[in-house]
């Protein structure tokens, strides 16, 4: 793959970036969108960025709503590269998922989204947060030692206006009860993921399988979903038209 094909931009403009932004979520939209144009080549790269604060919800931006996807489904098994990345500060490369045993459901999830490479590089914040750049490809391998350098480099670069935005922008502290039901339908989307990699069918299928099962077994959405995810089988439920 062939790095750096965008120009860096200077602080200046990181600093307008921020100034503009009318929210945290926004500057990271911003972020987002100059590291898919900084490190992307002929292979177009999917990028985003998590970042962790404590007593808050992450904070997923990125720069297409699949690499969204991609780093939310993280959350649901809580273990994966990009989130290895950002609580050990160190860099992770999956050169090929359909290879990797470390995160074997969350490597199965995104095979079934078509990504075959993942590069996760953390993003040095202060104390009491956490942060990565996360690059998904569609092809094995083609992140070769010169990108994974660049990539390291940008996010060098990104460190001082990060830090910089999560003092001006604070923690958004959602009540408790909010968070679960934002983790609850993590772990559905999840499972739905996975239903459709088993049977072949569209995400409204597979939401409709789920839902069957659940009524047929009189069981809440939520507890299938999570049986599932942990290796249980789909009841059998008669198919959707």
């Amino acid at each position: 793959m062939v790095p750096g094909t965008g120009a860096s931009p200077s602080p200046e403009q990181l600093q307008d970036l921020l100034l503009e932004s009318p929210g945290f979520t926004d500057f990271l939209l911003g972020l987002t969108t100059i590291s898919a144009t900084r490190l992307g080549g002929p292979e177009p790269m999917l990028c985003a960025i998590t970042v962790e604060r404590n007593g808050s919800p992450a904070t997923v931006a990125s720069s297409c709503e699949e690499a969204k996807r991609l780093d939310e489904k993280q959350y649901t098994f809580d273990d994966g590269p990009c989130l290895t990345a950002l609580r050990s500060g160190t860099t992770v490369l999956v050169p090929d998922v359909a290879a990797d045993d470390r995160w074997a459901h969350y490597a199965s999830t995104v095979s079934g989204e078509g990504i075959r490479s993942v590069l996760a590089v953390p993003i040095t914040t202060d104390p009491g947060s956490a942060a990565a750049l996360n690059c998904y490809a569609r092809t094995s391998g083609v992140f070769d030692s010169e990108t994974v350098a660049e990539v390291e480099r940008h996010a060098v670069s990104m460190s001082r206006i990060l830090r910089l935005a999560l003092k001006v922008h604070p923690p958004e502290i959602y009540p408790e009860h909010l968070q679960s039901a934002l983790k609850s339908r993590a772990v559905i989307d999840a499972a739905v993921a996975l239903i459709m990699i088993q049977n072949r069918c569209s995400r409204e299928q597979s939401l409709e399988l789920l839902h069957l099962a659940a009524r047929a077994t009189d069981t809440k959405l939520h507890t299938i979903a999570a049986d599932i995810l942990e290796g249980a089988s789909l009841p059998s439920v008669d198919p959707p038209e």
